[in-house]
């Protein structure tokens, strides 16, 4: 277990946008970044992170939180697994408790899997570079490919030995479950016996954009038909292979840079292009394009070119996947490679500058690709031309934009000698079917309006006298303000003013009037403001924002997260803006008294209900002298405290 020195070390050496930065494209908006929301499909950039605050809320979805909490609910780390990722980014030394075996025995299944993989991933290593088998079969194939050490090294690659279960038997030795070993698909069950999935192949581990093994890639290097080139670990509860893409860890820093993706077919296409100095490189890991793989690759770029090795059936193949891509806006470009060329053999045989002066000189836009490759095809038939067209529009129908979709009418009529307005009338054709299609309510011939049945909703048990406003800013303001000092008079008489702890003030003050929070969630933030009073060890809103309890967290975050903040312009102009911080006396006072008056209101509700319940005269004469001084408090404190004039 991680103590609690190394977990607030961890946590205040964490800057928001460098690790948010690691998984989504973030651009400045005045003080705070924004990007496209990782946790919920959307166009227009609706996750804000504050880097001053250290906390990121989607506006779209709700998600919120910190560093810590970001990396959980995307990476689906457990707390402690989210503390040690950010530890290893930051270089910080993890000092852990000893834990007991009860708490050994916590640890989640998708852990276990996770720590498996890594273990796997160690011994393939191992073998590659250590066993004679290794060295002999697997490092010769690689070193045959062209690749250097430091590649070996930097992608994992390993070796599996020939023997079928030499894996197997070595992990139940050191200890690791059956049922995991299957669940992961490291291993096989066959007549009561374990045996290894990828052995007799060269091994290319499979990582989470975090960079966690999730998975593995085995290449038999034999020339046995029976068994399968390539095999790939099964889907797992952390291997999805439909959002994974391979290399994606290593790639994504140069995808930001360069604001561009090259979307490859195989593991070796990636390396090889790694190796020649071009890193924005993914693959698909030969399945098509999924709508998650694409939502992965948008998150740093809305530019993609997908490099073919230039076999025509295969290309077409793809045109769904990248069709796909049109649909979610990013603008798509082709490179075809040389004939009997991909980007693995074109990569090791030319210079770097070559390959990337290559790439970007053979760059061709999707549709404009698309249209001149079934152009070729057509051979001057009228039916075949018509069928083109058709594909062509039903293409140009999927981008969003309404601008770019006429230029592309524009080019496209040229390059097939096609009017313009015959292109356009087809497009339009497609775009009012799609709008019938979602909006099919549009279209209807008018009808007789039937009288509409409303149906009576039950009525919602509502408090009046409900504090949760009140007690929601006396949270919000120690959150944001419960280290600040404010002046006040200890008493009417004497003029002089004393510094006082916002958390102070407003913890004293409340508890003097045993006064209780009837939210428990507040209870608990507020129950620890007191704590801290008491020991002289206030906490900062950094404890909330990244609190074990999750609702505590996003509760934290909700409160002190405001997608607007003062622009440095107006301090530049000298134009004087109002804040909270310069009334913050001001505002203090009013949250207090205004708790104060709604508490009081709910006690004389109480009070005015038990009179009406009772029928002894002593009885109703006590309650009414209880309610009188109620009275009198509430009056004075709506009047000094919030201006206010009580009438009923």
């Amino acid at each position: 277990m991680i103590n609690h020195e190394t977990i607030d070390n961890i946590i205040q050496t964490a800057r928001i946008e460098e690790v948010i930065g690691d998984f989504v494209t973030l651009r400045r908006r005045g003080v705070n970044q924004i990007g496209l929301c990782p946790f919920h499909n959307e166009k227009t950039p609706s996750f804000t992170v504050s880097p001053a605050k250290g906390i990121y809320k989607c506006f779209g979805c709700g998600k919120a939180g910190n560093s810590v909490n970001f990396i959980m609910e995307h990476e689906h780390f457990s707390y402690p697994e989210a503390l040690k990722y950010l530890a290893r980014k930051y270089n910080i030394e993890v000092e852990e408790e000893e834990q007991t075996p009860e708490q050994l025995q916590e640890l989640n299944e998708k852990e276990s899997l996770y720590n498996l993989n890594l273990f796997a991933q160690l011994y393939f290593s191992k073998m590659l570079v250590e066993s004679e088998e290794g060295k002999a079969i697997g490092l010769t194939y690689f070193k045959e490919r062209g690749m250097r050490d430091d590649i070996v090294n930097k992608f994992q690659l390993g070796f599996s030995p020939e023997k079928w279960d030499a894996f197997s038997i070595y992990a139940i030795q050191q200890g690791y479950k059956k049922e995991f070993l299957m669940k992961t698909g490291l291993s096989i069950e066959k007549e009561a016996r374990l045996y290894d999935r990828f052995h007799s192949r060269v091994m290319f581990p499979i990582h989470s954009a975090s960079g966690r093994v999730i998975g593995f890639g085995g290449r038999i290097l034999g020339n046995d038909k029976s068994h399968a080139k390539y095999v790939n670990s099964p889907e797992s509860e952390i291997y999805n292979k439909s959002k994974t893409l391979y290399g994606i860890y290593f790639a994504k820093n140069a995808i930001i840079s360069k604001d561009n993706c090259l979307l490859v077919e195989g593991y070796t296409d990636v390396i090889s292009m790694h190796q020649a100095g071009i890193e924005n490189v993914v693959a698909s890991s030969g399945t098509s394009l999924t709508h998650d793989q694409i939502r992965m690759i948008q998150r740093y770029t809305a530019n993609i070119s997908i490099l073919y090795d230039g076999d025509p059936a295969g290309i077409k193949a793809s045109f769904r996947g990248i069709d796909m891509i049109v649909e979610q806006g990013m603008n798509v470009k082709i490179v075809l490679f040389p004939d009997g060329e991909d980007p693995d053999s074109y990569a090791r045989k030319h210079h770097p500058n070559e390959v990337e002066s290559f790439i970007a000189t053979n760059a061709v836009n999707f549709i404009l690709f698309k249209t001149r490759l079934l152009l070729g095809e057509t051979q001057n038939d009228p039916i075949k031309k018509a069928a083109l067209i058709k594909e062509i529009v039903n293409t140009i129908a999927l981008i969003p934009d309404g601008i770019s979709r006429s230029l592309y009418v524009k080019e496209c009529s040229t390059l097939m000698t096609i009017p313009e307005q015959v292109l356009m009338t087809e497009l339009n054709k497609i775009l009012r079917a799609k709008l019938k299609k979602s909006a099919p309510e549009l279209d209807r011939e008018a009808e007789v309006i039937q009288p509409e049945q409303f149906v009576t909703e039950p009525q919602l048990d509502i408090d009046p006298d409900s504090a949760e406003y009140q007690e929601k800013e006396i949270i919000r303001m120690l959150l944001l303000f419960g280290h600040e000092v404010i002046r006040i008079k200890l008493n009417s008489i004497d003029e002089e003013e004393v510094p006082v702890g916002v958390a102070d003030y407003v913890v004293h003050d409340i508890m003097h009037d045993d006064m209780e929070f009837e939210n428990p969630l507040y209870k608990l933030i507020f129950d620890e403001y007191a704590r801290g009073v008491e020991n002289d060890a206030i906490p900062d809103r950094a404890r909330f924002i990244s609190h074990d309890n999750p609702e505590i967290s996003t509760l934290a975050v909700d409160l002190v997260f405001s997608p607007y903040e003062l622009s440095v312009n107006w301090l530049k102009n000298n134009i004087l803006v109002t804040t909270e911080e310069s009334r913050l006396h001001m505002h203090v006072m009013l949250a207090i008294h205004a708790f104060k008056a709604r508490k009081l209101d709910k006690m004389m509700t109480g009070i005015r209900k038990k009179i009406s319940q009772t029928s002894s005269p002593e009885e109703q004469d006590a309650l009414m002298k209880v309610f009188h001084d109620l009275k009198k408090q509430s009056i004075q404190i709506n009047k000094d405290g919030l201006g206010r004039i009580i009438t009923r």
